[in-house]
């Protein structure tokens, strides 16, 4: 077995990388590939943003010439200014069940960060704002949300004994369609928008929505100020995120709060597409496309990805303002089941709130972190 390091400017090299998840999770029936043409992005130095200010390494362990495991590990500058950390990302392991493997790829992840001076590692964490966090610790029975990671049980074992330890945990939840919603959250809303002068903007098509992508990031951005591990968004990141959810959006289902013309508020809801990508393994050409968008039409699952108001508006009925946008979503969409993924477990309020609402925390990502 050795380890690699792939080159990005060669193909086969990038399509072992790619290529390993599909034999690892064959017999998986839970696991959803990801779109293809993302996937080939984050190892496209000339056209994935992230390395207009950052870098990344892609490693491959080999067993001959099969490949048993492979990991990225990432330095992402702009997040440690940001943050005033010297942090290294890891990010899309995958591995057969044997620890040596691992471990031999960590270990080429902590040489290279530590080459740059980096002080600690810690993930799974992405490329973008979009990349979901986390090793799957609970609920490996249900299929993840879209873009959502899945993995074997067996991948935290292998993590751990890396010398990581868990440094937190993202919280998912199910809600059923039909699962009573309390009047009072609406009537909350409802004078909270009389009160504080706030409305509710909706759309009806994407050209609406690709119209509104600057105001968003500049929306992203301010929401973010004074937290912690949070990165602001670059206009060409901005630029890929918006390319990605318009390419499954459903305009009925993004809204944001406004207070005049500015915007404060937002909920992000998309049809669940997961199943088409099963079927055409992430590859919408020549005619995976065409079974994506009949699975628009036809799914029953929605994923509300996305939710934020600004702090000045949170402790004022906001919040509640937001979960009863995402109710209304849910029932026009005519959806039966709804996944609101990714919640910050120590959110503690928000955890107890949305549970009042009859979510169930049915799935957990535990982030990782070890010292190097």
């Amino acid at each position: 077995m050795e380890i690699v390091e792939v080159d990005t400017r060669v193909q086969q090299q990038v399509r072992m990388f790619l290529d390993l998840p599909f034999r690892l999770y064959r017999h998986m029936p839970q696991w959803v590939p990801p779109f293809a043409g993302d996937a080939r992005r984050m190892l496209d130095r000339r056209r994935h943003p992230f390395y207009k200010h950052s870098d990344a390494a892609f490693y491959l362990a080999l067993d001959g010439r099969q490949a048993v495991g492979r990991l990225a590990v990432l330095e992402n500058r702009n997040y440690n200014t940001f943050n005033r950390s010297a942090a290294a990302f890891f990010y899309l392991f995958e591995c057969e069940n044997d620890v040596h493997v691992s471990n031999s790829l960590f270990d080429a992840a902590f040489s290279w960060a530590h080459v740059r001076g980096l002080s600690h590692i810690e993930g799974p964490r992405g490329f973008t704002a979009l990349d979901g966090l986390g090793l799957l610790s609970r609920g490996f029975e249900h299929r993840p949300a879209l873009g959502i990671p899945y993995n074997p049980s067996y991948y935290p074992t292998l993590v751990e004994a890396a010398g990581f330890q868990g440094i937190g945990d993202v919280l998912s939840g199910y809600l059923r369609a039909n699962t009573p919603f309390p009047d009072r959250i609406h009537r909350v809303a409802e004078l909270v928008q009389a009160r504080r002068g706030l409305r509710v903007g909706r759309f009806r098509t994407r050209r609406d929505l690709r119209a509104l992508v600057p105001r968003l990031r500049e929306l992203y951005n301010t929401s973010i100020q004074n937290t912690v591990g949070n990165v602001p968004l670059t206009e060409d990141e901005v630029h890929i995120i918006a390319t990605q959810m318009l390419a499954f959006a459903d305009p009925r289902l993004i809204k944001v709060v406004m207070k005049g013309e500015g915007l404060v508020g937002f909920l992000f809801a998309y049809p669940d597409v997961s199943a088409a990508l099963q079927r055409c393994k992430g590859r919408l050409l020549p005619l995976g496309w065409i079974d994506l968008l009949l699975e628009l039409k036809r799914t029953k699952w929605v994923n509300v990805n996305g939710a934020g108001i600004v702090e000045k508006y949170r402790g004022l009925g906001g919040t509640a303002l937001l979960f009863s946008e995402m109710c209304k979503s849910i029932i026009e969409g005519g959806f039966e089941h709804a996944d609101i993924v990714q919640i910050g477990a120590e959110n503690d309020n928000m955890q107890r709130e949305l549970r009042g609402l009859g979510i169930d925390f049915y799935k957990t990502h535990r982030m990782y972190g070890r010292p190097l």
